[in-house]
């Protein structure tokens, strides 16, 4: 299955956008751009939630939680989904479509903002990322990602 992260902003809610992508025949995750430290940070939790799942160690029942899971670096699933859900308020969203070829963005007021996803030693902290001397703030996030297996045993 195809995954693409990207950053999207604009004026449509929360709703009308998974409306949106799940219409396009595709499944979609959203998160909060102030939770995600990079690109990489989000294809590596998809990465390590669709391990869990062919392996069965998953902790959540659809690939789509267990994805939030590892972006999140939290083995409880309200937990995670409180912290990486995208706040009211903010114009800003990171959308994580699986199976989404063209996204489409102009049929719901939406403009492509990959800047919003930038990492920064803030985002890694909001995540309970370790910072380290020599270690950029998106390889602690990657390992923290990495961790939740730790944490899942």
């Amino acid at each position: 299955m195809s995954v693409q992260v990207i950053g999207i902003k604009g004026g449509a809610s929360f709703g009308d956008i998974v409306k949106h992508f799940t219409g396009l025949g595709g499944d979609v995750v959203l998160l909060d751009p102030s939770m995600v430290c990079g690109r990489d940070h989000v294809l590596s939790a998809v990465m390590h939630a669709e391990r869990a799942m062919e392996n069965g160690t998953n902790r959540s029942k659809t690939l789509l939680t267990e994805t939030i899971l590892y972006a999140a670096g939290d083995r409880q699933i309200g937990r995670a989904m409180e912290k990486m859900k995208p706040k009211e308020g903010k114009d800003g969203m990171v959308a994580v479509l699986f199976g989404i070829g063209d996204p489409h963005l102009d049929q719901i007021d939406m403009v492509r903002c990959d800047e919003i996803m930038e990492p920064s030693p803030e985002k890694a902290r909001n995540l309970g990322a370790d910072l380290f001397d020599g270690i950029s703030c998106e390889d602690a996030v990657l390992e923290h990602v990495a961790a939740t297996d730790l944490l899942k045993q």
